[in-house]
């Protein structure tokens, strides 16, 4: 890889609770591999559930995988993370996620999420949803909330957010 390369490569945030059902660690799980077969570094809150699960897939694929804790204590990490950053924001580090990340994929729902979600619509971002948060029916068509896209697979997820970044 290049030095070119490897400025420009995607960052792509996955967010989901961390208390997830099964389900919804085998979708972020595959997700994070996915984007890691791509050539996506992954960005995650680096915790439990869905954190944990896509960077785990992330990991079995090779890739680069950055977890934005909410705590001072970088060992509160999941094992599968790359680099941890303790940022002792508690969730204020959704913001530092958001702004790290060029899209987001969101894999079930919790308030955390909700808030990622958002933040990323305000910030212009792209989002997939994967069994998540989407907008009510009378915001849907207006300004940043066509920046969401409901996705049925998680191949759709990567492929919607990589084509849209």
């Amino acid at each position: 890889m290049t030095d070119s390369s490897r400025r420009h490569r995607p960052y792509i945030a996955v967010a989901g609770p961390g208390e997830a059902t099964a389900r919804e660690t085998e979708l972020a799980r595959e997700v994070g591999g996915l984007l890691a077969q791509r050539g996506a570094v992954v960005v995650c809150g680096g915790l439990g559930g869905v954190m944990e699960a896509c960077a785990e897939g992330a990991g079995a694929a090779g890739g680069t995988v950055v977890g934005v804790l909410p705590g001072g204590d970088r060992t509160a990490a999941n094992p599968y993370l790359t680099v941890a950053l303790a940022t002792g924001l508690g969730e204020l580090r959704n913001g530092v996620l958001v702004n790290t990340c060029d899209a987001l994929i969101a894999v079930g729902g919790s308030w955390g999420t909700l808030s990622e979600v958002a933040l990323a619509l305000h910030a212009g971002k792209p989002v997939a949803a994967l069994r998540s948060w989407t907008p009510p029916a009378e915001a849907a068509s207006s300004g940043q909330a066509r920046l969401l896209v409901e996705v049925s697979t998680p191949a759709e997820a990567v492929d919607n957010v990589l084509s849209r970044r």
